[in-house]
């Protein structure tokens, strides 16, 4: 099986990468730099450039690329960076996947679960329309509609909704984990939102899965079935890290001082979301409960 994918160098990337080419699929990566042997290929997708080529002959493509949410400050140039490295991006593997005469089956397109806006303590599901604010509406919403000429062509696409993957190397947790290895972990704000979090391991495992289901198509939530609040996500992570935790929450004055127009969107705001698609599809859940999952990654 041959497979293409952009933003393979990332943490979800590199281990699916892995995971895949461990499973004998041939994973051409399409890069922005000049390719190093044939599993590379260029593409420059600000400018639209894409030789369709280089998409004949693979069974799937699998789309990962964007700029890090939180990478930087939430400056208006970040932002208007963050919704041009998805959008563009994505319009240019959707153009080219479709003037295809020979099209790959399947396309795989990241999301996030931002699409959902804060859900306070209300589950939602694949089901749920969109929510609110810059993540759901200039984010993720015109993000998943540059999909919509692959799905035309008849192309199966499939929008991963992820939420927070968990994994020592990368992402939230990475960047929590030595203040609460220092004892200073504490619930963030009121510690009343919700926080969907998925083990990498189940993500690399989800995402393998969905490629070998056609009968799945359209979005899907890439979070465990059990999503906890931040105050709980607080104790557990303590708790697997033999580490007390603070006592008091940092108040959400403090956080948007430190973090800026991020903090209350990324941090102070929740979603609680469910895996319905996932679940109904038959998917197992390597690590269902928190505890498991982080006894596993740590």
């Amino acid at each position: 099986m041959t497979i293409i994918m952009t933003g393979s160098s990332g943490l979800l990337g590199t281990a699916l990468v892995k995971a895949l080419r461990d499973d004998g699929a041939r994973v051409v990566r399409l890069v922005r730099r000049v390719p190093r042997g044939d599993e590379e290929a260029f593409w420059n997708p600000a400018k639209g450039v894409l030789d369709p080529a280089v998409l004949e002959g693979a069974e799937a493509v699998i789309h990962l690329a964007g700029v890090g949410i939180e990478d930087r400050r939430w400056s208006d140039e970040h932002k208007r960076e963050v919704v041009r490295s998805r959008v563009e991006g994505t319009r240019t593997l959707a153009a080219a996947l479709a003037g295809l005469t020979v099209r790959p089956a399947t396309l795989l397109s990241a999301s996030a679960i931002g699409f959902y806006g804060d859900t306070g303590d209300r589950a939602v599901d694949e089901s749920s329309g969109a929510g609110e604010g810059f993540l759901a509406r200039e984010v993720v919403v015109p993000w998943e509609a540059e999909t919509a000429p692959a799905r035309e062509a008849g192309i199966r696409v499939v929008l991963l909704r992820t939420g927070l993957v968990l994994a020592p190397e990368g992402g939230m947790l990475a960047r929590i984990l030595p203040v609460f290895r220092a004892a200073l972990g504490a619930p963030l704000g009121s510690g009343r939102q919700y926080w969907s979090w998925i083990s990498l391991d189940d993500w690399v495992l989800a995402v393998r899965y969905l490629l070998a289901h056609p009968e799945i198509s359209g979005p899907v939530n890439l979070t465990a079935p059990e999503p906890v609040t931040n105050a709980e996500f607080t104790r557990v992570l303590g708790a697997a890290l033999h580490r007390p935790t603070m006592p008091l929450a940092v108040p959400g004055f403090a956080l948007r001082a430190l973090l800026g127009e991020f903090a209350q969107e990324g941090v102070l705001s929740g979603q609680r979301v469910l895996p319905r698609r996932l679940l109904d599809g038959g998917y197992t859940f390597r690590h269902k409960r928190l505890d498991e999952a982080l006894a596993a990654v740590l």
